[in-house]
């Protein structure tokens, strides 16, 4: 097939350090190139792709000071992309809404994945009026706020076999990952460690955004000598740092739509303590890749449990459900569903010469 992703342009694909969707779209992108299908991607110039790269910036927004309007850019991709839509197969975004007036009466079979939340009144109307375009949610939990959108499939992040190994945690401290914001609650993991007399090592990036609520809550929590803040960290010291780590502490306070880090840590072996929010209890087996608390007592007790279970396990769980194989066989199907869909496919024979039949 002839694909083209369209991702957002605030980090690069895949991003230097923190970025979750940047990075399920390079995987995606990747393993449909492995696997023969003919994609461009649509990113930021400091991108790295084996498919073909159509850039309408050089380098990733967030690394740009001389950026003042983002949305100007992705405008500009648009674009792009409608110049070249013709030739595609199907056209996959990954940038929200923005797309949806261009693309809502385009002939050229088109998917939106949303990885962001939902739960927000502002977006039921909007949500109403494209009630056309087709969406792919990233967990079943994401989809509560509108349960009545155009969804096409639930496809659940993957990652490549070989980016991590099982580590054996022998580290003895307790990992958190992700950003320091209020809804990620870095408060909580802290607390959770003092309180289970367990080493907490932090490596989390600090939006500007974000910098009131550092300030406020959480930099004198982190003169605990407990505590260590690392920074943000590429995807090659992940290994190490999750690893090693005796176990994962997800926190959140907020209706998280995946929690790309709790597949990381299970593609390291490392089981993980989260709290039951959002997609959570769609990605945790309790007991068996780790536990969903509701408060931070159940988590203290939690982390003292982790030891006794099997981190071959985790890891095994990851490679049968979070597999980047897994994950673009589920977007296959439903490209493969959306374009035999289009009227202008004259026959099944031509249906399974594009698919490579």
């Amino acid at each position: 097939m002839k694909i083209a992703q369209v991702a957002p342009l605030y980090e690069s694909v895949p991003p230097k350090l923190y970025g979750g969707t940047e990075r399920v779209v390079s995987y995606l992108t990747e393993e449909l190139v492995n696997q023969g299908h003919e994609v461009t991607l649509f990113a930021s110039g400091d991108s790295t792709t084996k498919a073909r790269l159509v850039a309408p910036c050089a380098r990733a927004l967030r690394l740009d000071a001389a950026v003042k309007e983002p949305l100007a850019h992705h405008y500009i991709e648009l674009d792009q992309v409608l110049d070249e839509v013709e030739q595609f197969d199907i056209v996959h975004f990954h940038v929200g809404y923005l797309h949806f007036p261009l693309f809502n009466r385009q002939s050229v079979p088109h998917i939106t994945t949303l990885h962001g939340r939902l739960d927000i009144e502002d977006l039921v109307p909007l949500y109403k009026r494209y009630g056309e375009i087709p969406l792919v949610s990233i967990s079943n939990d994401q989809r509560g706020p509108l349960p009545w959108a155009n969804w096409q499939g639930t496809v659940y992040h993957g990652l490549p076999d070989d980016l991590h190994f099982a580590g054996g945690g022998r580290g003895d401290y307790l990992a958190f990952i992700g950003r320091i914001a209020e809804e990620k609650r870095p408060d909580r993991a802290i607390e959770i460690a003092v309180r289970a007399g367990m080493n907490l090592k932090i490596a989390a990036k600090i939006d500007a955004v974000d910098r009131e609520y550092f300030h406020r809550n959480i930099e004198a929590m982190l003169d605990n000598p407990l505590v260590q803040s690392i920074g943000e960290i590429d995807d090659r010291r992940k290994q190490d740092f999750l690893g090693n780590a005796s176990a994962l502490i997800f926190p959140i306070d907020w209706p998280e739509p995946f929690g790309l880090v709790i597949i990381e840590a299970l593609a390291c072996g490392t089981p993980v303590v989260a709290f039951r929010r959002g997609a959570v209890p769609e990605l945790i087996e309790e007991g068996v890749t780790g536990f969903i608390v509701d408060d931070i007592d159940q988590a203290v007790a939690a982390v003292a449990k982790v030891k006794d279970l099997d981190r071959r396990r985790c890891r095994q769980v990851f490679e049968e459900r979070f597999s980047v194989a897994r994950m673009t066989r589920d977007y296959l199907h439903l490209y493969s569903r959306l374009v035999k869909d289009q009227p202008q496919l004259q026959s099944a024979s031509d249906f399974v010469a594009m698919m490579g039949g």
